[in-house]
């Protein structure tokens, strides 16, 4: 067993502390190439991963970077040097702490590579940076441990790719580097640990006790939640009422949308005058420290937040964690869990908040998993080119290198350990010529063989390769115009991922109005007023995540079940009588319905496949029917199902779910979609093809999408095979499209359809009428109309 120094074992003693079993297996590991600790929140896993730091710097003190600590956001880096200075100082230890993001100053950056703090506190980001400057050598050559914290939350992330190819370099310049990561919330140990980590030797897992498990319910309301909806308004009073019986409360949302209006109305019912705050990513930064150094100060009793405050920041009195709308994703409900008492061995309290009737099924599977601690994660692909195309632009601003060593290096890094070395010399011919269609231009002429060793072309371009490192692409918000010689009136705005899935004649509903699109003019969307009932592609919002598969399987098992006590009995009584009247879907079966409605047929498929996936799944579907002369009018989609409007009834939808015809809709439709373009702007930003900063100002998003559809349009003519249209294809059809769960869930079904042809709408598809943008009703009396609308409906679904 390896002892703790006296000075740091008696300020425990002090604190009345004693070191938990999982510190002491962290010492005792200290010297292992790599450890990948996984402890519950409150259970010391920061200090567990800096015990062994701050013995080695006062057992044997020393000058340079000893420790270097990584964590996906600046606000939990700050937070952590806040929390560690605490026993440094305490203790008398001659350590110096600083941290290192976008925020830190210049001078301070250029100090910090001049005379390194013992330990750093940094981003991938930033880590990045640092080593692609020349003195990187000096700086990292001492280098003894990198901590890597929330590991879990950048293993399905560029950014989490970007890292580990951040290490495998920090590994070339300092051979004994130890790795650690930490971890809440992991699904699978052996896959994060190989993401860490890829050595002869095994990652170590430490598995702390877990504690108690946490208190979650779901919140109980006066008001049964609407029909359809994202946004929770009904519970506010239930809210407001619980927030008055806590210290401190996170209420968490999926979108920053959702949290806007939800604190809007919070604070408009908030009679007491309770101190409220906001936080997500878009505030500005000087907004974000204030509300946060309220919160440390216990001057907050609630913060409505959005997943910028989904990982480990140690607000102290938070004892309340409430989740507004299902959480989509097991793995993250546990992870804003945890952020409910930071007390080792006590229970975090939360509640959930099901924003409509289905999602109270789905918050019940997310209790269900929780309970079980059934994590959920999608498998991990290779590691992305694009990534890998950043990372030796910046090896060369670095200085020279041998491409057999930096191929070797690259493929010790957990997501490239099977990247052949063609396809890592495909990327290095890219990086030096642009490929066959570009490399007669010298600005796509970066780096250059020469004695052996690839170089930059110019030394100036190691400058531009820096201000370009990162792998966050901004979304951007589009303006909605009516098509005019002159500029035609502004109609709002939509997300750019919505504008990408728009062909020339797609309708689709804004402002209360039905317009045709047009065409994408310098980042504006054309549209022509259309005299329509019905929007061919209704607008699609509110949760930017897709439920996840898992979560989604557990859904249909509920399902299946005979009867179901532990649901609110409105929610029973809906399932029962769906059951009656149709049936219910089942594991490994596609249940399709069609009945009439409104001089319509409508074809209902519940795919439970995720948004994205029910999206595409929709585009596709209705490409099919037209060409079966079924003429379809629109769908719209959700995380669970697909509705089609159409002139035609479909008769035998079997014919539509032909995988090979799926495919080849899927080619045809993105020959003519912006889907492509707008993948291929962010991979070859990425790939540093297209500079989204120059010479320290930004790009809008409207000259970096003229460049990069200009770009697009002429490999796609002269070099069809070029490396970066592989690499769009790839992200695209496991990003916005994500036809790998349409593949999924025909496999899954081995073609077992249950096809019912019904009268009338059924109990679960009522439902989906209400869907935003499927009822165009707008003006003063809206809600009560949306009411009338809404209970007509279910009345003829026999739900009321």
């Amino acid at each position: 067993m390896t002892d703790l120094p006296q000075p740091i074992t008696d300020w425990f003693t002090s604190r009345g502390w004693a070191i938990h079993p999982h510190q002491q297996d962290m010492l005792d590991a200290a010297q292992s190439p790599s450890t990948l600790l996984i402890a519950p929140t409150g259970g010391g896993k920061t200090m567990a991963g800096f015990l062994p730091s701050l013995a080695e710097l006062h057992t044997a003190p020393r000058d340079g970077l000893h420790t270097l600590y990584i964590s996906p956001l600046k606000a939990l880096a700050a937070d952590i040097k806040r929390n560690l200075r605490t026993p440094v100082e305490e203790i008398g230890l001659d350590i110096r702490i600083e941290d290192r993001s976008g925020d830190t100053s210049y001078t301070q950056k250029r100090r910090q590579r001049a005379a390194p703090p013992h330990i750093l506190l940094t981003t991938p980001e930033s880590l990045a940076l640092l080593l692609s400057y020349e003195d990187a050598p000096r700086i990292f050559a001492g280098l003894q441990r990198v901590i890597v914290d929330e590991i879990h939350a950048l293993a399905d992330s560029k950014r989490g790719v970007q890292l580990v190819l951040g290490l495998s370099r920090l590994q070339s310049l300092a051979p004994d580097l130890r790795r650690v990561g930490l971890s809440a919330t992991v699904e699978d140990p052996k896959a994060i640990a190989a993401f860490l980590a890829h050595h002869p030797q095994p990652t170590k897992i430490i598995n702390a006790d877990p504690g108690p498990d946490p208190d979650i319910t779901m919140l109980q309301t006066e008001e049964a939640p609407p029909w359809s909806g994202g946004g929770g308004r009904y519970a506010i009073p239930a809210v407001l009422e619980q927030v008055k019986q806590h210290n401190t409360t996170l209420i968490f949302h999926n979108t920053r949308a959702q949290a806007e209006l939800f604190f809007h109305h919070l604070w408009l019912a908030n009679e007491d005058k309770l101190p409220i705050g906001i936080h997500h990513g878009s505030l500005a930064r000087e907004q974000r420290v204030k509300v946060e150094q309220a919160m440390v100060e216990g001057r907050l009793k609630a913060i409505v937040c959005t997943g910028s405050l989904d990982l480990g920041i140690d607000w102290g009195d938070v004892d309340l964690v409430i989740q507004i709308g299902a959480p989509k994703n097991v793995k993250r409900l546990v992870q804003r869990i945890g952020r409910a008492n930071h007390r080792y061995n006590a229970p975090s309290k939360a509640l959930l908040v099901p924003a409509n009737r289905f999602e109270i099924v789905e918050c019940k599977a997310a209790l269900d998993a929780a309970k079980e601690h059934d994590l959920d994660g999608d498998p991990r692909g290779p590691g992305p080119r694009d990534v890998l195309c950043q990372h030796i632009l910046a090896c060369a601003a670095a200085g020279p290198f041998i491409a057999e060593e930096l191929f070797n290096e690259v493929t010790t890094a957990g997501p490239y350990v099977n990247l052949s070395r063609a396809d890592f010399d495909r990327c290095l011919d890219f990086c030096a010529t642009g490929g066959y269609a570009l490399r007669a231009y010298d600005r796509y002429q970066r780096i250059i063989e020469r004695n052996g060793k690839w170089q930059l072309r110019d030394p100036r371009s190691a400058l531009q390769i820096r201000m370009n490192i990162g792998t966050i692409i901004d979304t951007e918000m589009l303006k909605v115009r009516l098509k005019s010689r002159r500029g035609g009136a502004p109609l709002g705005e939509v997300e750019e991922g919505f504008a990408a899935t728009l062909t020339q004649g797609d309708t689709f509903l804004i402002g209360g109005q039905i317009v045709r699109y047009e065409g994408l003019n310098e980042m504006t969307v054309e549209v022509t007023r259309r005299a329509s009932d019905n929007p061919k592609i209704a607008t699609f919002s509110g949760t930017k995540f897709a439920t996840s598969t898992q979560l989604s399987q557990r859904i249909l098992r509920i399902f299946q079940q005979n009867d179901w006590p532990d649901l609110p009995d409105h929610t029973s009584e809906w399932l029962k009588l769906q059951r009656k009247r149709s049936k219910l879907p089942e594991p490994g079966r596609l249940l399709i319905e069609s009945f009439p409605q409104d001089d319509r047929h409508y074809t209902v498929i519940y795919g439970f496949a995720g948004r994205n996936a029910m999206q595409t799944l929709g585009l596709l579907l209705t490409q099919r029917m037209e060409q079966q002369g079924l003429e379809p009018l629109g769908f719209l989609s959700t995380d669970y199902a697909t509705m089609i409007w159409s002139l035609q009834p479909v008769v035998n939808p079997a014919s539509l779910f032909v995988l090979d015809n799926l495919r080849e809709g899927l080619e045809d439709w993105l020959a003519g979609n912006a889907v492509m373009k707008r993948t291929f702007r962010a991979s070859a930003i990425i790939a540093g093809l297209i500079d989204r900063m120059t010479r320290g100002q930004r790009k809008s998003g409207k000259q970096a999408t003229f460049s990069s559809d200009i770009l697009y349009d002429t490999l796609r003519k002269y070099d069809p095979d070029h490396l970066m249209l592989d690499i769009t294809r790839e992200e695209a059809m496991k990003g916005l499209i994500d036809f790998g769960r349409i593949e999924d869930m025909i496999a899954r079904t081995h073609g077992a359809i249950d096809h019912l042809q019904l009268d009338r709408v059924t109990p679960l598809a009522a439902p989906l009428f209400l869907e935003m943008g499927r009822v165009p009703i707008k003006g003063a009396a809206e809600e009560r109309l949306l009411v009338e609308e809404a209970s007509a409906l279910m009345a003829k679904a026999g739900l009321e």
